[in-house]
């Protein structure tokens, strides 16, 4: 029922058609305001009038999902994740983060790990994480710096470098697929854009990257304590 037929049915139920033109008048009033209606309750139209808004539902706002930004960039990250996760990193075992972390070393050398933090675009208690993984796996070494021993300075090993030299082509295919077909003036444009949004975005609290924060922390490793059993 529409609440335009909602309307005529609560003005057929109390006979308003054959009342004076007063009753109709002082009715019209009390439809002006659903406030009012509900103070002047002895009208018998106010008071059934409390049902005729649920009849009229509001749509949502248009929201065509399919050129939602957000959505197009995470198919089109995720599907770049996967393909070169299972091409390139499965094998040696890294992470998207530790990729990033050993692709950077290649090609700007030893880094301090505050600098390697934000050219990695991963948050500091993260980064620690992931190169102490690295070490572990023999790929990186961490060192204090030779000009302030507050400092760390990451650098590749040479089985870091066998890994990472192994892995670049595969990302640079990954990429060449993915760009198949695109201009590259458009591609300038696409570069330059999400540069924008991430700056748009990187000062917020809530933009957590989904790559770094599904690391596994420490906490996570360790085994929960058992629940104390109670004794029957």
């Amino acid at each position: 029922m529409t609440a335009a037929s909602a309307v005529v049915a609560l003005f057929v139920e109390h006979d308003l058609f054959r009342k004076p033109v007063s009753t109709f008048r002082d009715h019209a009033l009390a439809l002006t305001s659903w406030e009012q209606a509900h103070k002047n309750g002895d009208l018998p139209i106010c008071r059934t009038l409390h049902f005729v808004p649920k009849l009229v539902a509001k749509r949502p706002p248009r929201f065509d999902f399919s050129e939602y930004l957000p959505y197009l960039i995470n198919r089109v990250g995720l599907a770049l994740v996967v393909d070169f996760t299972q091409t390139a990193l499965a094998g040696p075992g890294l992470s998207i983060a530790m990729w990033r972390v050993l692709a950077v070393l290649s090609n700007e050398g030893g880094q301090r790990q505050i600098d390697l933090a934000a050219k990695t675009s991963i948050d500091v208690s993260t980064l620690s994480r992931v190169v102490t993984r690295l070490v572990k796996m023999g790929l990186v070494t961490r060192t204090r710096s030779a000009t302030n021993s507050r400092e760390v300075v990451v650098r590749l090993t040479g089985n870091g470098v066998a890994v990472v030299t192994e892995a670049i082509p595969k990302a640079i295919a990954a990429e060449r697929t993915a760009i198949a077909g695109v201009p590259a003036k458009d591609l300038a444009v696409v570069r330059r854009s999400l540069r924008r949004m991430y700056e748009n975005l990187a000062g917020s609290p809530r933009a957590a990257d989904p790559v770094t924060a599904a690391e596994p922390s420490a906490v996570s490793k360790r085994r929960r304590p058992r629940a104390a059993r109670i004794p029957r």
